[in-house]
């Protein structure tokens, strides 16, 4: 009788022995591959919740703004809209009669070019200075003489051309000699942020600013030929 309960005990240990480690195996396999599924879901959520990062053209178009509105000297730049269009790095983008022609300070001049017909002109440029004068420029003239002008093409044309010189002039090549479109020469004083332009000495208000094609320096007077 007492060996007959040895046996069934035996037999009772051999059955229940595999169960048990079949039991701890699948507990140990689930347990493997939740650890192995969990970095996988912490990188996909990782990635899901990070911030946009900026793109190169995002970096490009404010760097270029940088670079647009740091090109430029003088007193009379703080009157150029810091904004859109007519602001600095609006025109560093346009050539430079449609640049203009934004710039509040620079209409009676547009005007005056758009009467003789040389938008298309200096737009297509490749490379030009413009010593560009403001509206109070024009102001300086008498009413019936700058009427009369503007009703005279050809003296018209001749007078903005000679605002005119080919080349991209930087600030430190300003002072000097330079032949114009209108095919006569005017000559520029003075170094650093300080210049006077023509005849008349015309003082540069607002330098070295960029447009697509040209650069432009803001002057106080019209540069008769």
């Amino acid at each position: 009788m007492k060996t007959l309960k040895t046996r069934t005990g035996l037999v009772a240990l051999a059955i229940a022995l595999p169960l048990s480690l079949a039991a701890c195996g699948s507990s140990s396999d689930n347990t493997s591959a939740g650890a192995g599924n969990t970095p996988a879901a912490t990188s996909s959520d990782s990635m899901t919740s990070s911030a946009p990062m900026d793109t190169p053209s995002d970096t490009m178009t404010s760097s270029e703004s940088m670079d647009a509105a740091s090109a430029v000297f003088g007193s009379g730049c703080a009157a150029v809209p810091k904004s859109g269009a007519g602001s600095f790095n609006g025109m560093a983008t346009e050539p430079v009669a449609t640049a203009a022609s934004a710039n509040p300070l620079l209409s009676t001049l547009v005007t005056a070019v758009k009467t003789a017909g040389l938008v298309d002109t200096l737009n297509s440029a490749p490379e030009i200075t413009v010593f560009a004068p403001v509206n109070d420029a024009f102001a300086k003239i008498p009413a019936a003489d700058l009427k009369k002008v503007l009703a005279d093409k050809p003296t018209l044309t001749k007078i903005l051309t000679n605002h005119v010189v080919a080349g991209k002039i930087a600030p430190d090549q300003l002072a000097g000699d330079h032949k114009t479109l209108a095919g006569t020469t005017i000559t520029v004083k003075g170094s650093g942020e300080d210049f006077t332009v023509g005849k008349m000495d015309a003082k540069v208000i607002c330098g070295n600013v960029p447009t697509a094609n040209a650069t432009v320096y803001i002057i106080d007077g019209v540069l008769m030929p």
